[in-house]
């Protein structure tokens, strides 16, 4: 039976699935600090993220603004250190005007590191048991935002864990709910196949100028979006990994191209472009998966589905994920850490469209308020780098 899907009012008319306290740290100096005042509330829903650089860019800070008022959220602690250069009174200010409570600790001002811990743990203390009294109400699953990944990937992944994530997005987005996908550097090669699916000619552009940027990245960087982990699971090449990526993204027309903290306008399928945009110097666009993760969750993403060959255990702040194993030895090793075993399709006891609705409904569960393998583990892993994009132009969200 589905459990009925619920989460919680926030001002701006979102839902959130779950009422997090997030403890988010303003540069590296002040992570011991962040992470001592989480602890004790780890598993009370208090979630740790932030950002290390003491120089953040724009990107950076509109991360943090749009994961600080994600619809999961419901109270942000800010610590700084109190010498970095973090706009932290315009970030608090932005989480205060979206209607949650939000206080920032200074080192420097505070007490130093076992005062600002005390302080920081009576605050978080507070606000978690303000925020387990809260009432979910009725929730639509055309309020619901899902992302998708792949990681870990191996032979098996584009065979069964993808395409049942595609079969999950098809039925959710026919449901009205928003199902991101992402990511351009691995879709090298399926320009044409994202173009034909794109509802307008415009957008089918700029899907293809998105792809294409991601090669010449990769081209200037010496390498592409593969793994030595992906050789030694048998994907064979860069085009075969492309091609399991892709097929996540399930049948349904792409209503848009979006770009990190970028929010779905509505209902249907989006693809989020995560290369940086200018010349090439941040490296790697995505150094593990949990930086794609935080992205997906900046654009509104309430859960993530993650797909598996090989393996993976992270979880995320935030967002609860949903492990997808595509290899049925693999399921058997770590069955522990995995919701659904698409490796079935590899045994023969179910087919693709068998895993695909199973996954729906494990997707109505865990936004319905039942803990993900991650979550029940008490995963919240967390990471947020340098990047730069430019805003998305008008065609890259058309009015249909």
């Amino acid at each position: 039976m589905t459990i009925p899907l619920t989460g919680y009012l926030r001002s701006d008319g979102r839902k959130g699935i779950r009422n997090i306290t997030v403890v988010a740290y303003l540069v590296e100096c002040a992570h011991h600090v962040a992470r001592e005042i989480v602890y004790p509330y780890r598993e009370s829903g208090a979630h740790l993220i932030g950002f290390p650089g003491c120089f953040p860019n724009a990107y950076a800070h509109r991360m943090m603004e749009a994961l600080c008022t994600h619809p999961n959220v419901g109270a942000v602690l800010l610590v700084s250190l109190g010498c970095e250069s973090f706009a932290r009174r315009k970030l608090e200010q932005t989480i205060t005007e979206s209607g949650r409570p939000a206080a920032t600790l200074v080192i420097q001002k505070d007490g130093g590191t076992r005062s600002t811990i005390e302080k920081g743990r009576a605050w978080v203390e507070q606000q978690t048991q303000t925020l387990a009294q809260a009432e979910r109400v009725p929730m639509a699953l055309d309020e619901l935002v899902v992302g998708t990944i792949c990681g870990g990937s191996d032979a098996t992944s584009g065979m069964t864990a993808n395409p049942a994530i595609g079969v999950a997005f098809d039925r959710l987005s026919d449901a009205g709910a928003a199902c991101i996908f992402e990511e351009t550097g691995e879709l090298i090669g399926c320009e044409h196949l994202l173009a034909e699916r794109c509802v307008d000619d415009g957008l089918a552009r700029e899907v293809v100028t998105s792809v294409e940027k991601a090669r010449v990245y990769y081209d200037v960087l010496g390498h592409g979006s593969f793994a030595s982990g992906n050789a030694e699971g048998q994907l064979t090449t860069q085009e075969e990994k492309s091609v399991g990526a892709y097929i996540k993204s399930g049948t349904r027309p792409i209503n848009g191209l979006i770009k990190p903290a970028d929010v779905p306008p509505t209902g249907g399928v989006y693809l989020l472009d995560v290369v940086p945009d200018g010349e090439v110097r941040y490296g790697f666009p995505n150094i593990v998966d949990n930086a794609e993760i935080a992205e997906l969750i900046a654009c509104g993403s309430h859960v993530i589905l993650f797909a598996t060959g090989r393996g993976s255990v992270v979880g995320s702040a935030i967002a609860p994920v949903i492990k997808v194993c595509g290899n049925p030895q693999t399921y058997e090793r770590l069955a522990d850490d995995m919701d659904i075993n698409a490796g079935a399709v590899m045994t023969g006891d179910a087919t693709v469209a068998d895993v695909g609705d199973a996954l729906y409904d494990q997707t109505i569960a865990v936004a319905g308020g039942a803990p993900s393998r991650s979550e029940d583990l008490g995963h919240q892993e967390f990471i947020l780098t340098y990047k730069q994009f430019e805003p998305i132009g008008p065609a890259c969200l058309p009015v249909i």
